[in-house]
């Protein structure tokens, strides 16, 4: 038996690769950007995880996750070990999904549309007071991600060739949230349980994904609005970190089945968090782990293994 990464970027892998080889754990990468299931045959036995990305589609593997949740259903049906399942592929690909669990377990979000069509954005767009963004539903990245002054340079977007049109369909108007300082908080948990939290830098673009590899040419800083040429954000782990939504995250993961994941939220000026974002496909920065003792790759390898060697033993 071994473990197996379900993934549709070679480039998100490589210090798993690495990790799950230094600690002598078997494993094999299922890649799914297409393929043939056979349903009627059984799943071969072992761990899964699955590493599927709501930015596949930017990556031109725009089916990946629709295969992803055919493939997940397989496993599921024949019980093999599967983490980050269909409960998380769910909420990687549907904020909307996000926000209703997070609700549900006490943590604040953002006040938030979903809008299909523009007619359907500008008029979500006209009951917010004061600047509000938008983003696509389906994204990943901070890619897409615009803020508005006004309901008038709103309607010049969308009526522009400027204008991105969700992969989905759907793009959300969300609350701005105006933090006293240019960052945002990314808690990271393996294994269901918190590892480490990270100060991200959003002063130089919203660029989140904390992947060394993670670039993309143009982004717009929900802090200024403005069209930055540096969008990589700094990251720093915080020693120490603390806060009263972590209990509420975990129980929010165990009730999705989510094993792995990294949330984002925002402190206002008042000191209120907003949490905006679930990640269930999460990286993580070396620059930053170098720093420190931690490994966030190390621990997720650490975990398979050990769910590895339990499953051998049964």
């Amino acid at each position: 038996m071994k473990v197996y990464i379900i993934h549709e970027n070679d480039e998100w892998v490589v210090p798993l690769r690495a990790a799950l080889t230094e600690q002598g754990t078997p494993y094999e990468e299922w890649f799914l950007d297409e393929g043939l299931l056979r349903f009627s045959e059984p799943p071969p036995s072992g761990v899964f995880y699955n590493r599927m990305s709501a930015s596949s589609h930017t990556r031109d593997h725009r089916f990946a996750p629709e295969y992803t949740s055919l493939v997940l259903a397989w496993l599921e049906r024949y019980e093999r070990p599967v983490f980050n399942g269909s409960g998380a592929l769910r909420l990687e690909v549907n904020k909307i999904a996000q926000y209703a669990t997070l609700e549900s377990f006490g943590v604040k979000v953002p006040k938030t549309y979903a809008a299909v069509g523009k007619k359907a954005i500008l008029e979500g767009a006209k009951t917010f007071e004061g600047p509000f963004i938008t983003k696509h539903n389906r994204a990943g990245k901070g890619l897409g991600v615009r803020l508005f002054r006004d309901i008038n340079a709103l309607e010049t977007y969308i009526h522009s060739d400027a204008f991105e049109e969700p992969i989905d369909g759907v793009t959300l108007i969300q609350q701005y949230i105006e933090a006293p300082e240019p960052f945002i908080t990314r808690v990271e948990f393996v294994g269901g349980k918190f590892l480490y939290a990270v100060r991200v830098d959003t002063s130089e673009g919203f660029e989140l994904c904390p992947a060394d590899v993670c670039m993309i040419d143009d982004a717009f800083c929900p802090t200024d609005g403005s069209q930055v040429g540096a969008p990589k954000a700094k990251f720093e782990i915080i020693e120490d970190f603390a806060h009263e939504n972590i209990e509420r995250y975990e129980k929010c993961l165990a009730a999705n089945d989510i094993a792995i994941a990294g949330i984002e939220f925002i402190v206002d000026k008042e000191g209120v968090a907003y949490t905006y974002d679930i990640n269930t496909n999460t990286n993580y920065n070396s620059d930053a782990e170098s720093k420190t003792s931690f490994s966030g790759m190390g621990a997720i390898a650490s975990f398979l293994g050990e769910q590895l060697k339990s499953l051998s033993l049964r």
